[in-house]
């Protein structure tokens, strides 16, 4: 069936389950606001600056482990995301941001409220779109929401013309998303399993560093059946806290610049250091050269750019 772009975003949202999204509206994405209303399934939340739209989409998403969606107009609409986009970026927070886009024959002519807002974000986020023409709607929308949502998450932006919003297409929403350099490593290398659990079991002091990956993969009672098993305790980056209960004896807090000196302590004294779901940053390290000085490190990341990044790694 013949549906508009904007009626094709809201079809590939309603396919995705999105059942509430926060923006403000102006000129670019009027012909989206004037197609809301056919979908009453989605709750439109009006924020009173767009940066409120962003911020209020991570946190959904942080709450939720679901996609947030903010949408935003072109040109000082869409630069207004830019800070909370960035913040998505480094949290690993899944946010599709809908940006409006001056028309086609305007693009690139430094038109009313033009910004090349696909540029400006394409170093914080996981990846972006404009979309040229209605029929790339439904394929483009179905890889966004599983670019954002697996392996490491992160934000996606989607860019339209708003004469995009009013061309009309077929409507076929993919079963499947064909990405062949999108391939995220879901299983740890078996062989480098065996070498970890070789240390954990001659280690003497070992710690378990536990971050906001633990969060994301919801891998609560993995950490924990880890912890028990092998009597090590647990202490968590700022991101990482409610990835295990304080409350346990094996808790050691938090650690790094502004966590508990013991935990600090504990990092100091170990022969093996487990990180989990972490990067260790610089407010989590400090100076890196005497980070953990008498430990092996295990560094288990779904992110392969992040092993090795600012640490050295024994067993990645």
């Amino acid at each position: 069936m013949k549906l508009t772009g904007a009626q094709i975003v809201c079809e590939s949202l309603v396919k995705e389950g999105v059942e509430v999204m926060f923006g403000f509206p102006g000129g670019s994405v009027l012909p989206f606001y004037d197609t809301l209303p056919q979908y009453p399934r989605l709750r439109h939340v009006l924020v009173r600056h767009e940066q409120g739209a962003v911020h209020a989409a991570d946190g959904y998403a942080r709450a939720t482990g679901r996609a947030g969606i903010c949408c935003a107009t072109s040109g000082p609409g869409a630069t207004n995301l830019v800070t909370g986009i960035a913040n998505a970026h480094l949290d690993s927070s899944p946010v599709i941001a809908i940006t409006g886009q001056v028309a086609r024959p305007f693009i690139g002519k430094d038109g009313f409220q033009e910004i090349d807002i696909t540029g400006i974000t394409l170093p914080i986020t996981k990846h972006n779109y404009i979309v040229m023409n209605a029929d790339e709607m439904a394929r483009v929308f179905r890889e966004a929401f599983h670019i954002a949502t697996t392996g490491r998450p992160g934000p996606v932006l989607v860019d339209i013309p708003r004469d995009v919003f009013v061309e009309e297409a077929d409507f076929h929403y993919p079963a499947k998303v064909d990405l062949p350099g999108y391939k995220p490593i879901l299983r740890g290398h078996p062989a480098q399993v065996k070498k970890a659990a070789t240390l954990i079991n001659r280690a003497e002091r070992p710690v378990i560093i536990s971050g906001r990956g633990t969060i994301i993969s919801r891998a609560y009672e993995e950490l924990r059946d880890l912890a028990e098993k092998a009597q090590i305790p647990v202490i968590t980056t700022l991101l990482g806290i409610g990835s295990f209960p304080e409350n346990h004896m094996l808790s050691l807090g938090m650690l790094g610049m502004h966590g508990m000196a013991y935990a600090n302590m504990a990092v100091d004294e170990a022969d093996l250091v487990i990180a989990i779901g972490m990067r260790f940053d610089d407010r989590a390290t400090a100076r890196v050269s005497g980070f953990a000085p008498k430990a092996r490190i295990v560094h288990i990341d779904i992110d392969p750019a992040e092993i090795g990044k600012n640490l050295r790694v024994d067993v990645p």
